[in-house]
């Protein structure tokens, strides 16, 4: 059994600690392991048995996400998983998933994805986000700051998978609630099933669109991944995005002169961002990387927030610039893994800038911003933000 080297930048760093990411700065860290160890090894975190190994250039990131045959999905694509007894939903939801289950099961939620679909949800989402900062403006109008985590992004990711999923809108507070979620979801699926719309559940819950019928517990744990893909990481852009325009006035100057567009921007927002801290997987066969070996059934992580401030793929990364190109992030992942949800979210975005962009003269920092608490996703649960009108 080979001895495996400790990592001397990661000395005293435990990032299965929620409190590493939401309480120092960890970009000069990971600054250090590109350049020094772009592969590490974290020793096994407090009451684990199991360390796993940290990439942090851009150039693995790409090759972990596209090589799923080698690094596999199926125990989980999380640390809290992979260091323990894997993903119970293995095999049975897309993101934990390799082929050919999830072939079959990205083939299935694909068609939820329709020009037409995506149309009616950008027109939720228009009025709810025009109607939200209307609100915010005129409380800014009178000198009174909003919270853009609570008042404003909680209410438009969530809103637009509810729409794509039919939930009846007497449910949504339920979702937005998020208790229960797959007995809910398990009732609203058998609806579904002896009577189908055309909305996402339908078509997962649907035994006539194709051979294999998905089992229920298919269709639930898959609605259950498109509420929390779909809400929480575009709702941390949302709030991010926010915090980085307000904070950066210059930037903001140039979205709201129109120097930049508003495509641009949203990838921005999103490289800076990235509000998914790493992605799993477990290494199917041994394989050598930057002069380390990697063994079969270990846990290799990469950290999208590294990969997206790789100084070999982007110039002068730690700065926010919405004019950015190219911008080759690795925010949605890459490869078959690829976020189903990419381009509704980007969508989603363009809404949020657009409307900022229409309706906000100033964004002010009103108060420090309250960190998420999480080893898996990163951003900001409050911010506190003074919009004066145009």
């Amino acid at each position: 059994m080979s001895i495996i080297p400790t990592s001397s930048v990661l000395a005293g760093v435990d990032l299965t600690d929620p409190r590493t990411h939401a309480e120092r700065d960890v970009r000069p860290l990971f600054a250090r392991l590109r350049r020094d160890e772009p592969v590490a090894w974290h020793e096994p975190p407090p009451g684990r048995d199991r360390g796993f190994w940290v990439l942090s250039r851009h150039a693995d990131a790409l090759r972990v996400s596209r090589d799923t045959a080698r690094f596999s999905s199926a125990r989980g694509n999380m640390l809290t998983t992979l260091l323990g007894d894997g993903d119970s939903a293995g095999n049975r939801m897309l993101v934990v998933s390799d082929a050919p289950r999830h072939t079959v099961l990205r083939t299935r939620m694909r068609r939820a994805f329709t020009a037409e679909a995506r149309n009616e949800i950008g027109d939720h989402v228009r009025t709810t986000t025009r109607r939200l900062l209307a609100a915010a403006v005129l409380r800014g109008a009178a000198g009174e700051p909003v919270d853009a985590a609570r008042d404003i992004a909680a209410h438009i990711p969530l809103g637009a998978i509810c729409t794509m999923l039919d939930v009846p809108e007497a449910d949504r507070p339920f979702v937005l609630a998020q208790a229960q979620l797959l007995l809910y979801f398990a009732r609203l699926a058998r609806t579904r099933a002896a009577s189908p719309g055309r909305d996402a559940l339908s078509l997962l819950a649907d035994s006539g669109i194709d051979e294999e019928r998905l089992s229920e517990d298919e269709v639930v744990l898959n609605c259950y991944s498109l509420i929390l893909g779909g809400d929480e990481t575009t709702r941390l852009a949302m709030i991010g995005g926010i915090r980085a325009l307000a904070e950066n006035p210059e930037q903001w100057r140039r979205l709201r002169d129109g120097e930049v567009g508003l495509s641009d921007a949203v990838e921005e927002v999103l490289r800076w961002t990235s509000p998914v801290l790493h992605l799993g997987r477990s290494l199917a066969e041994d394989i050598d990387l930057h002069r380390r070996s990697l063994a079969a059934g270990e846990v290799a992580t990469v950290w999208i927030p590294s990969a997206n401030h790789d100084e070999r793929e982007f110039t002068e990364p730690d700065r926010f610039d919405v004019g950015r190109q190219p911008n080759r992030h690795l925010t949605f992942a890459h490869g078959p893994h690829f976020c189903l949800g990419a381009r509704m979210a980007r969508e989603e975005l363009e809404i949020l800038l657009g409307e900022l962009r229409d309706q906000v003269a100033e964004l002010r920092p009103a108060g420090p911003a309250t960190p998420v608490y999480s080893a898996f996703v990163g951003g900001s649960a409050g911010l506190p933000i003074l919009m004066l009108p145009a």
